[in-house]
């Protein structure tokens, strides 16, 4: 049985489901919305998932965002009395999952809270107020009686430090709140359609766990050790029972990508704090990107020996600025001392501003850095206000440039690994020139192309192949609009120079150039010999690049006598 709320002015709805035995989902629809917390766009708006498991005693798994706190409420009175639950399990306090706890024990103070320890410590400044408390940790059971025994799995940093897993295996059901979840808001309560959700399952997998590669190999040699698992219980989107195998092997063959190189960067951020976790995240996402592997550390929860192992072994370290006194600050302070004496010259360093409003000088961090023999990967981050779209933008470049550095050595090497007769032949397919341009809100960004080619007639459209490495390419998601600048045979030289050059983090692509506003709004450069008006309809993964196919929407010849710019390259392994 499924009930479904009327829907509201602002699209926030809620719809209840029984998954499975004694077992009902509590969702949560936010139909609209269109960022998500390290601000990458979403093409199909979210969910929140909540769970009520009723054994002889009654556990509620995780609560809602805060935005639902009247609907998820009444909707949970409507289901059972808030003083006959006996147990609320907390998943991670991240607050679209926990952002009602301090609600929910007002109706039911009686309650036991069920964490990992940094959950509860993380609760205690949460909700403040005193609260019944059980700490569990991988292995440790909670029996709800009639055959509900749950057992717990520790998966720190999917995507929060204090993030648990629980599995009740009379319903072979494993509640795993972000992981393999995604940013999806449908009707449907499962994956039925695996082509539907594949675009959005995947580039959460790439915001959010990228980064947590090595923890989510972690998370599932744990959870293979549980037993069948026939439903996965998610915490954003369609919960996983259709393909379960298919979309957990996904992250498996995903995450030992992301982890077989032996480049990789440590980024340190302090949790609770400022705005620290999303802009490490955002971060670590653009290092990702370069095919570059990440280890994330809280630098309020690590042992002072994990840290110095990180810091030492890593090729690159990122840290975001801790709290200079008050609460951590002590905690703060020993993990600097930690890491800078752990460091050497053959590594790469960024720092940034966690936003906190008492965060320790990067400056005089820096300084310490370059005198201990390190080169800096991007330029100090500083956060002058609440940070904006741009902020994360500037976050995720900072993370490729550093990606790029890193990986300079091997990107030579693979230029001359190909067979000298082939890779000149190779380089005599020839090709347009380009500038693919794009705006979303206050950024923007360009790319000059060379392959490109139209791929279809009805509808009109062109595919674009795109690095994994580029800026544009969070411009380029399902969905998103752009314009293609076709360049001049006799006039391309200004415009192909200004865009090849390196733009630190940020920085104005259109500085200097000539522009006029699309009606898609992403620019329209005045010197291009003709412009089409895009929008991306489908994506297809490659080794380094990303396929995009777009159709078009309309266009313009400035000067129909002049012919397209042409471009021939010497050699076909690299640009």
């Amino acid at each position: 049985m499924v009930a479904v709320a009327e829907k509201v002015e602002n699209r926030l709805t809620i719809e209840t489901s029984e998954i499975a035995p004694d077992t009902t989902a509590i969702r949560s629809l936010d139909w609209d919305r269109d960022r998500f917390d390290i601000e990458f766009g979403l093409q199909n708006g979210t969910t929140y998932n909540s769970f009520l498991i009723r054994g002889e005693k009654t556990a509620l798994v995780d609560t809602s965002h805060a935005k639902f706190r009247e609907q998820y409420l009444n909707t949970l009175k409507g289901l059972i009395d808030p003083t006959e639950i006996d147990y609320l399990i907390i998943s991670h306090t991240e607050p679209d999952h926990s952002g009602l706890v301090k609600d929910f024990l007002e109706l039911a103070p009686q309650v036991t809270i069920v964490g990992a320890k940094v959950a509860i410590q993380f609760l205690e400044n949460l909700v403040h107020r005193p609260f019944e408390r059980t700490i569990v940790k991988s292995g440790s059971k909670l029996d709800l009686g009639n055959g509900h025994e749950i057992e717990f799995v520790s998966a720190p940093n999917l995507h929060w430090p204090d993030t648990i897993f629980s599995y009740d295996a009379l319903t072979q059901t494993l509640f795993t709140c972000d992981a393999f979840g995604m940013h999806y808001c449908s009707d449907r309560t499962f994956d039925e359609n695996l082509s539907e959700i594949e675009p959005d399952y995947r580039f959460y997998y790439e915001c959010l766990m990228a980064p947590n590669a090595r923890s989510v190999l972690g998370a599932i040699k744990r959870m293979k050790a549980l037993g069948e698992i026939s439903t996965i219980a998610t915490g954003h989107g369609p919960l996983l029972r259709y393909n379960v195998g298919e979309l957990t092997g996904r992250y498996e063959t995903w995450s030992k990508e992301q982890t077989k190189g032996t480049t990789n960067v440590a980024v340190f951020y302090f949790s609770d704090y400022g705005y620290s976790d999303r802009l490490s995240q955002a971060i670590a996402h653009g290092i990702t990107k370069t095919g570059v592997a990440v280890e994330m550390m809280d630098l309020k929860t690590a042992d002072t020996q994990e840290v110095r192992e990180l810091a030492s072994h890593a090729s690159g370290i990122v840290i975001g600025a801790p709290p200079i006194d008050g609460p951590g600050a002590e905690i703060a302070e020993a993990a600097i001392n930690t890491i800078l004496p752990s460091t050497n010259k053959k590594q790469a360093f960024g720092l940034f501003e966690s936003g906190g409003g008492n965060d320790l000088p990067i400056y005089p961090l820096q300084s310490k850095f370059k005198d201990l023999g390190l080169k800096q990967g991007f330029p100090n981050i500083k956060i002058e206000e609440t940070p904006s779209e741009a902020t994360y933008q500037i976050c995720d470049e900072a993370g490729t440039d550093m990606g790029q550095l890193l990986s300079l050595k091997t990107a030579i090497k693979k230029m001359k690994s190909l067979d000298s007769d082939l890779d000149k032949a190779l380089g005599r397919i020839s090709g347009g020139l380009y500038i693919i341009t794009a705006k979303k809100g206050d950024i923007g960004s360009a790319m000059l192309a060379s392959w490109v080619s139209q791929a279809s007639f009805e509808p009109l459209g062109f595919s674009i192949a795109v690095a994994k490495d580029r800026a544009i390419e969070a411009f380029l998601q399902v969905g998103d609009t752009f314009v293609l600048n076709v360049l001049e045979e006799d006039n391309y030289q200004g415009l192909m120079k200004h865009f090849l050059k390196r733009f630190p983090p940020g920085a104005d692509r259109f500085a200097g150039v000539k522009t006029q506003a699309s009606s898609n709004g992403s620019p329209i450069l005045t010197e291009a010999l003709a412009y089409l008006e895009c929008e991306v309809a489908s994506r297809m993964e490659l080794s380094d690049h990303w396929i995009v196919y777009s159709t078009v929407t309309s266009g313009r010849v400035s000067n129909t006598d002049s012919l397209p710019a042409i471009h021939h390259r010497k050699v076909g392994n690299h640009y």
